[in-house]
């Protein structure tokens, strides 16, 4: 809850006065609803008594009937502008919600791009947006609304009637509706969390049958996954009826506790009446306005059955709101050489210049190390001068250390654009890094550096793509460049052509390469062949 509490809190000075300007009509809305009623009440009941005295000629009855015209028109209206500045609240809200959620992932290391490129992680984030977006508009506005709305019917009826009808009324909807509420939110946490993470893993489960459905068809499997898909769903369903079956059942006690409210009003009123301190007509006031404060309750059902959801949603949200306090110390180099990596059965010493292919069968390991020294797995063993991977500020890490890793991505736009995700610089430059993974010629054919390319670099073939992919390493400069199979899919002549390029535009640069074949290529000092996993 305390996460929960955070984050209505960050919804709520999101903008303040949009917020206050809903709420403000909120209360406006049920303030009039439950002043129609009751004006309803007392002239159906002073024009009747009139009628039965015998002096409905002289009753006004033109006064009571402008109220309540006037409380229908203007509920109506408040209503409409109520719905509009809500929902403009609710927005401004998330907006800023989202502001901050970025802001966080933002601060993340290397790993943890990594790990918000999984479908997993992506929808996880988006349903748990979709689960705060319920914190305002079924929580928040919703229970400020029934509070002020309660304190002043209780201060008018107090005016109007009596205190006896404005205690009772407020002493039997605050305190029991609040009862029948936490009821609900306790009995409501399991089940919601539960729809919640269901709909989560049916809608991963989903995307992975849909992208893996070649594979199942050959494997023979689709039948299988559809049907775990199916017992998911079903499992999902009955917990959504268990949830739907604690709302019905906090609804039908709110209702109860209308009518015992309401009866509450009428006796009170008739002592009142009795005892002579009010006349018949203000006696059934508070039996109407009790009516029609449950218009104030039944709205909030939905929000706090959903607590369950809304909680776990904030439980995950919030950390990435928060601003680490932890920084890592700023390491300075304290060995001239650039790459260390001591682990069981390997040991490479890196200096700048200097060039080590990394050869052995697949599955061995050497996609995996090399993302370990860039910082995106275990950094055991592994020392950037002098220091490991995550004892680097992340900033200074990424100058230090670039990556071609098997899967380069790149985005639709044109070919500038996804070489400047490298690094900024001029044409010269940029035809410079070109020349040297031999893709110049095929660039100026397509039309040159603002040639676009399609989604995911369509448009090119796949040595193309890992050519352009090289070449924005190149851009970076680093000091130790890590590559992971950076001439597959070339043949030998240009496969030849690159290695030396990318040594002669680096000449000062550490490289790493995992190869499976050209380890015997003169660009490489050292070749060392990983026999077992590390």
């Amino acid at each position: 809850m305390r996460s929960l509490f955070r984050i209505a809190l960050l919804l709520v000075n999101a903008d303040r006065r949009a917020m206050a300007r809903g709420a403000a009509l909120s209360v406006v809305v049920l303030v009039m609803g439950a002043a129609l009623l009751g004006l309803s009440g007392w002239f159906v009941t002073a024009t009747g008594l009139a009628g039965i005295a015998g002096i409905g000629i002289a009753f006004d009855v033109f006064r009571p009937s402008a109220g309540v015209r006037f409380l229908a028109l203007g509920r109506t209206a408040a209503r409409y502008g109520e719905r509009l500045l809500t929902h403009d609240a609710t927005l401004r809200a998330l907006a800023a919600l989202r502001v901050v959620l970025l802001r966080g992932h933002a601060r993340e290391t290397a790993a943890g791009f990594a790990r918000l490129r999984s479908e997993a992680e992506l929808t996880r984030i988006l349903s748990d947006v979709d689960a705060l977006d319920g914190v305002i508009l079924r929580l928040i506005l919703p229970v400020v609304s029934a509070v002020v709305t309660h304190l002043v019917v209780f201060a008018a009826l107090a005016w109007l009637v009596g205190w006896p009808v404005a205690w009772v009324i407020l002493a039997g909807y605050l305190p029991l509706a609040a009862l029948v509420f936490m009821r609900l939110a306790r009995r409501g946490v399991a089940p919601s969390k539960s729809v919640e993470e269901t709909g989560q893993r049916l809608r991963r489960g989903v995307i992975d049958m849909m992208r893996d459905r070649t594979a199942l068809i050959l494997a023979a499997q689709l039948p299988d996954r559809e049907r775990a898909m199916r017992e998911l769903e079903a499992h999902g369903r009955d917990e959504a009826r268990v949830l739907d079956r604690v709302e019905r059942d906090a609804g039908a006690m709110i209702t109860v506790l209308v009518a015992l409210v309401a009866m509450g009003a009428f006796v009170t009123g008739a002592w009142m009446l009795d005892a002579g301190d009010i006349g018949p007509a203000k006696a059934v006031i508070g039996v109407f306005v009790a009516l029609a404060l449950a218009e104030a309750l039944m709205p909030l059902r939905r929000g706090v059955s959903e607590i369950g959801r809304m909680t776990g949603a904030a439980e995950r949200v919030v950390p990435r709101t928060v601003e680490p306090s932890v920084r890592h110390p700023d390491p300075r180099e304290s060995s001239a050489v650039l790459l260390e990596i001591d682990r069981p059965n390997l040991s490479i010493r890196l200096e700048p210049g200097e060039a080590v292919a990394l050869t052995g069968p697949s599955g061995v390991g050497k996609s995996s190390l090399l993302m370990d020294i860039a910082g995106l797995g275990n950094d055991s063993g592994i020392r950037i001068a002098g220091a490991a991977p995550g004892a680097w500020p992340e900033d200074r890490l990424r100058g230090m250390i670039a990556a071609l890793p098997q899967r380069s991505a790149l985005v639709a736009g044109t070919i500038r654009e996804n070489l400047e995700l490298g690094r900024a610089a001029d044409d010269a430059v940029l035809w410079r890094a070109l020349d040297a993974v031999m893709l110049s010629d095929d660039v100026r054919a397509r039309g040159g550096l603002d040639a676009r390319l399609g989604e995911s670099g369509a448009g090119l073939s796949g040595g193309q793509s890992r050519r352009l992919s090289l070449a924005r390493v190149i851009l970076r400069e680093p000091r130790i460049l890590l590559l992971d199979e950076p001439t597959e899919g070339l043949d030998a002549a240009t496969a030849d052509a690159v290695l030396r390029g990318v040594r002669d535009s680096l000449p000062r640069t550490a490289v790493l390469a995992a190869m499976h074949r050209g380890s015997d290529h003169d660009l490489f000092d050292r070749r060392i062949k990983m026999t077992a996993a590390l």
